[in-house]
């Protein structure tokens, strides 16, 4: 099942992301969390905690499932 995720601003950062959905604690969790596990940003790989994801981005993390990036309109 697909969950959605309203983007205040321009962007979000995979790990606001991250800690907006509660799979992390705090942004320093990012590194460790992407070093372990599995997440794909459009069907690519991605590993970067500053990874900027906008409206219509999707994100697939191993373990959760997958996520689309609205405007928050």
């Amino acid at each position: 099942m697909e969950q959605e995720i309203a983007v205040q601003d321009e962007f979000m950062t995979l790990t606001q992301v991250l800690k907006e959905i509660g799979i992390i604690p705090s942004g320093g969790a990012a590194k460790f969390f992407l070093q372990e596990t599995e997440v794909r940003v459009n069907g690519e790989p991605e590993n970067r905690r500053g990874k900027k994801l906008y409206p219509g981005d999707t994100i697939w993390i191993d373990g959760f499932g997958e996520l689309r990036l609205t405007n928050a309109d």
